[in-house]
């Protein structure tokens, strides 16, 4: 294949899309395969002139490339690209409409409340107190835990919101739900095997996941049968509630009554050869070259049968 990695660009997590995009673009030369490394800060996509390819690997986090923006721009090119579509894309990266989907789909997700830079403190920490604390403040469409806060009293609440609004200037105060952190890989019709993350920090933040090496993941995790299946069926009910295909990663919560909520999905997971969905392709068996062949093979699969996703 001649594969087109496109990697980097302008957002806040520039730097983990460099690290998954020279993974990828490295695993799909070790199988033989012709890559273009392409970074969008460098390459004005809506003029660019897209040499013939195969498939358009899409390896960049954060906002343009994960929001649907990019995903619009590459429906014009006739090119199979990988991942979901522009509207599954912008609902998973937009906190608040992924709850308002999950919610009409009965699929749980903590509670919250959304809030703007020209929102009063005042209404803000009434409505938090209404929440209940600990809480957490969430850009409202960022990724890699950027800008989020945990806030377990009130005088905390003002430089959480402070915080977050440096990332957007839309955020979301969520009710924190008190129990073990999961993540589900979906690739399709494909259940990669649940992990559980364990780290020392407060909550899952950015440096548990990108820096600290005591995270640790472990898979089932002696998981009860019918709890394994709950977590399961949840994760999957969101992907396929937001209408998500190719590989996404569902995080989750499973709180101490046993119950799994969903925190988010996200459409274009880390792919390093650390990260959870490599991880979790190597349990099944997969290499991370092959992996990466299989993500190609299916965004071409799909763009010669477009109906395979309204199945």
């Amino acid at each position: 294949m001649r594969v087109i990695v496109l990697m980097g660009g302008n957002s806040a997590e520039r730097a983990i899309s460099l690290q998954s995009g020279r993974a990828v673009a490295n695993a799909l030369e070790f199988s033989g395969h012709q890559v273009d490394r392409i970074d969008p800060a460098e390459t004005n996509l809506c003029s660019f002139n897209w040499p013939v390819c195969d498939v358009i690997l899409i390896a960049l986090h954060g906002t343009f490339g994960e929001d649907g923006q990019l995903q619009t721009i590459l429906e014009k090119t006739n090119i199979p690209y990988t991942g979901s579509d522009p509207t599954a894309s912008r609902l998973a990266f937009h906190k608040s409409e992924a709850k308002h989907i999950f919610k009409q789909h009965n699929i749980p997700t903590p509670e919250a409340i959304t809030f703007s830079d020209e929102t009063c403190l005042v209404e803000l920490e009434q409505r938090a107190q209404q929440l209940g604390y600990p809480l957490f403040v969430k850009p409202e469409a960022q990724g890699s835990s950027i800008g989020v806060s945990l806030v377990k009293q009130p005088q905390e609440l003002q430089a959480a919101i402070e915080l977050c609004l440096e990332y957007d200037s839309l955020g979301l105060i969520e009710k924190a739900i008190t129990g073990s952190e999961w993540t589900l890989g979906l690739f399709e019709e494909t259940v990669f095997p649940i992990i559980q993350i364990n780290f020392n920090t407060q909550f899952y933040d950015h440096h548990a996941k990108y820096e600290d090496e005591s995270t640790s993941f472990v898979f089932d995790a002696n998981l009860a049968c019918d709890v394994k299946q709950k977590l399961i069926s949840t994760g999957t009910a969101a992907y396929k509630a937001l209408g998500a295909s190719g590989v996404a990663r569902v995080d989750l919560i499973l709180d101490q009554q046993a119950e799994p909520w969903v925190l988010e999905v996200n459409t274009i997971p880390g792919m390093t050869d650390h990260s959870n969905i490599p991880l979790a392709a190597k349990e099944m068996g997969w290499s991370f070259p092959e992996l990466c062949e299989k993500i190609c093979f299916a965004a071409m699969e799909t763009k010669k049968n477009p109906l395979m996703n309204q199945e």
